[in-house]
């Protein structure tokens, strides 16, 4: 049998029960089954069976690392060294990793086992894992509805159980909102919290690298390995990681709710209601819960969009058909080489992004479009950390509504970029952020509620969460 928590996998293997050997042949088997959710566009099948032939041994002598038999999924814009790394784009076809991002070698250090790359929306670029060039992805739990965007595929894989734990990528709500569709756990740090060495940049002031799980102790485990300062990220925290895996929450909380997040007309009656009777649960449990004004709401996603494009246009301006990656076979010269290649190369999202981001860094824009909405950013963080300064959380619904049908918002980007209405704060905050599932609409599909909390108290969010999640 599978197990979803790293404490019942590691018991069972302690009482012989299962075998890391065991554990990967299992999970390839399902990955085999379930090919028709494509989420994985490699499995490294016979390494990952190496990789646990070895743990084993390393368990039977008592030297084994703390994530032993941990079996973990990648997505498919974070390096892992001697494998491929494309970002789900044809621009970076057939292009092979030198390194491993320090987030992988963290966990391989400690023992986890690498199964294979997950799929995703290109260059993290997307809310629905529609525009990959691998194809969609498919919610696991309703295949013709998205599984939510850019690490969808990182969240079927441990919803669909493919894989115990993956790693996906946060910019605005990449990691939170999947993990809403699909009825996982995801966890976005503290900006900096987590080394963006070996993450392909989309949005270097906003990336964050983390886990998706079935539990928050997974989570926190993952979280306390990877985190730390890292000698290859210069923007990566100095500040000591705690005890992130120690989830004892003592006393009584403070927690603040966005007023208009409630209010919103995007958001569905159901998870309104589902969202309300949790606030009362809380009330009655004793803690203080209380309605805050957050009338940047609606900046929120614009600010957002501005400054992510800006940053994007600047960083994938590296993938030009001279570097690496794809060169358009009918180029004749330099300048159609640089033309060709990026317009053969990039998806249509992706280019659109590029000439946003182009568009409001370019002279006469920049200070209308890129000045204003970083004058608009810092009204955002001093906005949030005033209300954590009051309170200890603050709790919003993950998503506006349940996982959504494959081409609803094909036809207009404006509502698709709306799906991050709720997540995008945290990012433009810096603070960590994470989803736990609430509960499953009429249709018995999942929604979620997202926990934030202050900076660097990873410990604290995790620990009222797993409360959250359990009570």
């Amino acid at each position: 049998m599978l197990y979803n928590s790293f404490t019942s996998l590691q018991e069972a293997i302690k009482t012989g029960q299962t075998t890391c050997e065991n554990q990967v042949d299992l999970y390839l088997k399902n990955i085999e089954d379930k090919s028709d959710l494509n989420a994985f566009v490699e499995v490294y099948s016979e390494e990952a069976k190496e990789m646990a032939k070895a743990i084993d041994a390393k368990i039977k002598a008592g030297n084994a690392g703390r994530l032993a038999g941990m079996v973990v999924g990648v997505k498919d814009n974070i390096c892992y060294a001697g494998h491929k790394v494309t970002a789900s784009s044809k621009i970076l076809e057939g292009f092979e990793s030198l390194y491993s991002a320090t987030a992988v070698q963290r966990l391989i250090d400690e023992d986890a086992i690498i199964i294979g790359r997950l799929s995703c929306d290109e260059f993290a670029m997307g809310s629905s894992n529609e525009k990959s060039v691998y194809g969609s992805v498919k919610n696991p739990h309703d295949t013709s509805r998205v599984p939510g965007g850019s690490s969808g595929a990182s969240a079927v894989a441990v919803a669909a159980n493919l894989c115990m734990t993956s790693l996906g990528s946060d910019t605005g709500g990449s990691i939170r909102q999947p993990a809403s569709f699909c009825g996982v756990v995801g966890y976005k740090p503290t900006y900096s919290r987590i080394s963006r060495h070996g993450l392909l940049a989309y949005g270097s002031s906003f990336d964050q690298i983390g886990p998706f799980t079935h539990t928050v102790d997974d989570a926190a485990l993952m979280t306390e390995v990877m985190a730390g300062k890292d000698e290859f990220d210069a923007t990566s925290s100095s500040k000591e990681v705690e005890d992130y895996s120690d989830l004892s929450s003592e006393g009584l909380k403070r927690i603040a709710y966005i007023k208009e997040t409630v209010e919103s007309d995007a958001l569905s009656a159901e998870i309104k209601a589902a969202f309300n009777a949790k606030l009362d649960v809380l009330r009655a449990e004793g803690h203080t819960v209380e309605a805050v004004d957050f009338p940047l709401l609606d900046a929120l996603v614009p600010a957002y969009y501005v400054l992510t494009t800006a940053e994007a246009s600047s960083n994938l301006s590296r993938y030009d058909g001279v570097h690496y990656g794809y060169r358009s076979p009918n180029a004749t010269d330099l300048e159609s080489t640089y033309k060709l290649s990026r317009t053969e190369g990039f998806g249509e999202e992706v280019k659109r992004r590029i000439m946003l981001g182009t568009f409001v860094l370019s002279a006469g824009y920049y200070d209308a479009y890129y000045g204003k909405a970083m004058k608009v950013r810092r009204l955002i963080q001093e906005r949030t950390n005033d209300i954590l300064s009051n309170y200890d959380f603050i709790l919003t619904p993950t998503t506006p509504d349940v996982a959504f049908k494959f081409g609803a918002n094909n036809d207009d980007p404006t509502k698709m970029y709306l799906e991050d209405i709720f997540t995008v704060q945290a990012n433009l905050a810096g603070v960590p952020a994470i989803s736990v599932p609430l509960s499953k609409n009429s249709e018995g599909l999942p929604f979620a509620m997202q926990l934030m909390g202050r900076s660097f108290e990873e410990r604290d969010l995790m620990a009222f969460s797993k409360q959250l999640m359990e009570g």
